[in-house]
């Protein structure tokens, strides 16, 4: 198996999710598109991650690139047919490329919050395992208004209704964070657009209360995620 990562910003990696890449011995590529990486042969990979970034899905003006980003995750999705999973930013390009739509998230969800699963989700392959309620890290600004036509909502919470959907059989995505480690905070932190959403929605320490609440909610963390790599895994191997 060949993996491609789409990232946005070099801090916004797969996480936790290298780990068990490492352990199962799967080769995987990356392309840096905030750093004008080109995105190659989608015919050589047989699954594609989308991950986060400080970007919207409508700045294509600024970022150019997301055009053509937008083209490629429509083609891999409804023309390849081929394994998907999107996380926050991913989310978003996946419901935007297929014709869904998204929007400003009021409020902002920044911290660790729960999220549910919901009937569908439950019986989902990709979420066989996880809790029906459990604590993410979320850090957004922007939400999917609208699922693309024939979506399934996998999970919600009460300020933001499409905290992770399915397309088809091959396409998930989570607007929640599933691979975050215990650096995660600070080096998102780090960067301008994240630490002033943290600080206006959390207030001048928010960088130390999300540090502590990712903290103590790590080992939960690290267990999803661990479930939800074998279970996407073993989608992919069917």
């Amino acid at each position: 198996m060949k993996l491609l990562v789409f990232q946005h910003v070099a801090c916004e990696h797969p996480g936790s999710l290298r780990m068990f890449l490492r352990r199962e011995g799967i080769e995987w590529d990356v392309v840096q598109l905030d750093e004008g990486g080109q995105i190659p042969n989608l015919a050589d990979y047989d699954a594609l991650w989308v991950m986060g970034g400080p970007m919207d899905v409508w700045d294509v003006e600024e970022h150019p690139w997301l055009i053509t980003e937008k083209a490629a995750i429509r083609t891999w999705v409804r023309d390849l047919q081929k394994p998907y999973l999107g996380l926050c930013l991913g989310h978003q390009l996946l419901a935007d490329a297929l014709g869904g739509t998204c929007g400003p998230q009021r409020p902002a969800e920044i911290g660790v919050l729960d999220v549910e699963l919901t009937a569908a989700g439950r019986t989902d392959p990709l979420m066989q395992g996880l809790p029906a309620q459990q604590k993410c890290l979320q850090w957004h600004g922007v939400r999917v208004a609208q699922a693309p036509d024939g979506a399934e909502v996998l999970a919600s919470s009460p300020d933001c209704p499409i905290q992770a959907m399915r397309i088809g059989t091959n396409a998930w995505s989570m607007q929640y964070h599933v691979e975050v480690e215990p650096d995660t905070v600070d080096n998102w932190a780090a960067i301008p657009a994240y630490h002033d959403a943290l600080v206006n929605t959390l207030g001048s320490n928010g960088t130390s209360e999300l540090r502590a609440a990712a903290s103590a909610q790590m080992p939960q963390f690290l267990k999803s995620a661990e479930t939800l790599f074998g279970n996407f895994m073993r989608a992919v191997r069917c």
